[in-house]
């Protein structure tokens, strides 16, 4: 039985027009979001396999795939809510996202310098990859990490609250190799909503170690 399923979009595919083509995101949540479903599911199955029968040779592999299709899967499902059509500027009080933009502002001295330091981090990413704003819960601020492919260069424990997804698949069909164009279009779907009430259930959990 299959442990994980390919979530619904919360919106049809032409709700992120002009930013996001419906030809763009029909493939890349029922072909590549979908991939990593089923590639999370095959590689527990093979693990499955591997504790049954004792055979480990292949243990290494199957780790790295199941670090790689799981954190995809998770990554997508954050990116898809991430978004609205009626998305875009910043978090503000009287949107009920004071909170925040409270912790945007001690974290990175200001709402501009924490856009210009995701956009660059997003934008710069060396192949596959994607920026992301994350609570990390030792210090209890927000950071932003460039994470290569799904899983590399990610700081342990931290609880991504807004992701960037900067693979190709991700904006080729519309704005060919100009990832830096993409990336900028992202800041007028960004769901603040969304990522403030990620923001306020990443502080409700326990930090893992005292600060």
């Amino acid at each position: 039985m299959a442990i994980y399923t390919l979530p619904e979009l919360p919106y049809d595919y032409a709700a992120l027009e002009p930013v996001i083509s419906p030809e763009i995101i029909e493939l890349h949540h029922d072909k590549h979001h979908a991939a990593y479903v089923k590639g999370a599911n095959d590689t527990l199955e093979q693990l499955e396999e591997a504790r049954d029968k004792e055979a480990w040779g292949s243990i290494n592999g199957l780790e790295k795939n199941l670090a790689f299709h799981l954190s995809g899967h998770i990554l997508h499902s954050i990116y898809w809510h991430n978004m609205t059509g009626d998305g875009g500027g910043e978090p503000l009080e009287k949107d009920g996202t004071g909170e925040l933009a409270d912790a945007i502002a001690e974290s990175f001295g200001s709402f501009a310098k924490f856009k210009s330091q995701l956009t660059k981090a997003s934008a710069t990413t060396q192949g596959s990859g994607w920026g992301v704003l994350a609570y990390e819960p030792v210090s209890g601020r927000l950071i932003v990490e460039q994470i290569y492919d799904h899983q590399g260069n990610v700081g342990q424990g931290s609880v991504p609250i807004l992701v960037f997804d900067a693979w190709e698949h991700a904006f080729y069909l519309q704005y060919k190799n100009q990832k830096v164009d993409f990336i900028e279009a992202m800041w007028r779907v960004v769901n603040w909503q969304d990522v403030a009430k990620r923001f306020t259930e990443a502080k409700g959990r326990t930090p893992l170690i005292t600060p």
